[in-house]
């Protein structure tokens, strides 16, 4: 079975992704930051937020020792960062200055490759930091890259629905088309590499659009060629998956969907073991952690869940965790993160913790009882307290009502729209213009992103018929009217 220890509530935006190291944890999000956590309790490290990115990071992924974080963003960069001081050690700016939507670390860390908007890849030597070579697949979007356990090797997928295999000239050794229908998000290897007579086999798992988790066997024959078979088509989850990633045994296989649920699989057998349901939005983001029995998964709810893999799950190796009860950082991460959060948006369990900070723990029991959340919460009156909570105290009634108004008070003053925000910084719109897409951005952000060779449309990665930019009067008056109503 698996059990939840732990959730981390700091970003305030959608998390993209999150990654292990022996020691650390990092997440990468939409509000331009990433944290970085030790594992041991889950205390933020005192560097943390690392803040170098101007837009969105995309993915981010520790050096096989530890020593460096990596991170990737729609600034058109990958930077790498020092896991001792936090600060900015290289800077590697993707070719043609496109959008970096992906990249990996290969095992041995001699390698980084990066994906782009426009289809291009890049190929660097770590340790250098120099650029080795480019490429590109043309009319698509790299959205999936990782390197094969050997580090010689590099899968990467695309929203055109392929699956490609590289070698580190670029030459295109295998390419697996329609893999996905409607296109790939997620692509992962296996951990170990499978041999016999003059045969080499690699395991990948690729997830999609199509709501599926492919599991397919990479074989190298005799002569140097690769082929593609598909093992096994996965299908615990009712809508896109959009993220994937084996355990450091490969005996595990665990994925997130667009559904709201963490499916983990018995990878060997293609069996599905549990199905976890605590994020409240898309499921973006998920990693195995290499030296203890825990999973971390990320949400567009702007959380991090961590979970303990038990049943003798923890005998695959690795050090236990402390208790959730050995953790009291994680409980005030907890109360701040919720208080970035719209009301409306709280999981029971914020309402609890609510409940108890307002001095209402004796209602815990029963608000769990009736399952209410954010939302329900702000629904209750003095008549639905009395006649389904059934509070009989006219006191109690009327200190909780007071309660549940002072948090609607709040919230209307903490909560700004999302179509308020631009899409590129995700900051409240000031010059709101809009592009030939249709969609509104902040001018300065939109004119930057154009001035910077992005002639295709942050939103749908479209070509830009015109440049040309029209201000939103409407949706500037709307600002205007929200501000003064805060």
């Amino acid at each position: 079975m698996t059990s939840l220890i732990c959730t981390l509530q700091d970003h305030r935006d959608d998390v993209n992704w999150c990654a292990f190291s022996g020691k650390l944890f990092a997440t990468c999000s939409g509000d331009k930051t990433l944290r970085v956590y030790n594992t041991h309790d889950f205390s933020e490290l005192p560097f943390s937020p690392l803040t170098g990115h101007g837009y969105t990071v995309h993915c981010c992924c520790f050096t096989s020792c530890g020593q460096f974080l990596a991170s990737c963003s729609t600034d058109a960069t990958t930077l790498v960062w020092s896991m001792s001081t936090g600060e900015i050690e290289a800077v590697l700016e993707h070719p043609g200055r496109s959008p970096v939507r992906i990249f990996a670390l290969s095992p041995d860390s001699a390698h980084l490759v990066s994906g782009a908007s426009d289809g291009s890849l890049a190929l660097w030597d770590f340790p250098s930091k120099q650029l080795l070579r480019s490429g590109a697949v043309s009319d698509t979007t790299m959205v999936a890259c990782c390197f094969s356990p050997c580090s010689q090797l590099f899968m990467t997928g695309s929203t055109y629905g392929d699956l490609r295999l590289w070698d580190l000239d670029m030459n295109q050794l295998h390419a697996e088309k329609n893999a996905h229908d409607l296109g790939v998000t997620c692509c992962t290897f296996a951990p170990s590499i499978l041999s016999g007579g003059q045969s080499v086999q690699f395991c990948l798992a690729s997830c999609g659009q199509d709501s599926h988790l492919k599991i397919w066997a990479v074989n190298k024959s005799g002569c140097g060629g690769y082929k593609m078979q598909l093992l096994h088509t996965l299908t615990g989850q009712s809508a896109p998956v959009l993220c994937c990633a084996f355990s450091s045994d490969g005996q595990l296989l665990v994925s997130g969907s667009v559904d709201k649920t963490v499916v983990i699989y018995d990878a060997r057998n293609a069996m599905l073991l549990y199905t976890l349901n605590q994020h409240e939005r898309l499921v973006t983001a998920c990693c195995f952690s290499p030296t203890s029995p825990l999973i971390a998964t990320g949400s567009m709810d702007k959380t991090v869940n961590i979970w303990r893999l038990e049943d003798g799950c923890s005998d695959r190796g690795g050090k236990s965790l402390p208790e959730l009860s050995a953790l009291p950082s994680s409980e005030g991460r907890t109360s701040a993160g919720r208080s970035r959060l719209l009301v409306s948006d709280w999981s029971e369990g914020d309402v609890s913790a609510w409940l108890v900070e307002e001095g209402l723990e004796g209602l815990v029991d029963r608000f769990r009882a009736n399952n209410i959340d954010g939302t329900e919460l702000l629904s209750l009156t003095k008549e639905t307290l009395a006649s389904e909570l059934h509070i009989e105290s006219v006191g109690l009634r009327s200190k909780l009502q007071r309660k549940v108004e002072e948090l609607k008070s709040d919230s209307v003053c903490s909560g700004i729209p999302d179509e308020f925000l631009c899409p590129i910084t995700r900051e409240l719109m000031r010059e709101p213009v809009i592009a030939a897409d249709g969609y509104s951005y902040e001018r300065e952000a939109i004119e930057s992103w154009i001035n910077t060779k992005n002639r295709s449309s942050p939103m749908t990665n479209l070509p830009l018929l015109t440049t040309l930019l029209t201000a939103n009067h409407t949706l500037k008056m709307a600002i205007g009217r929200w501000q003064t109503s805060r």
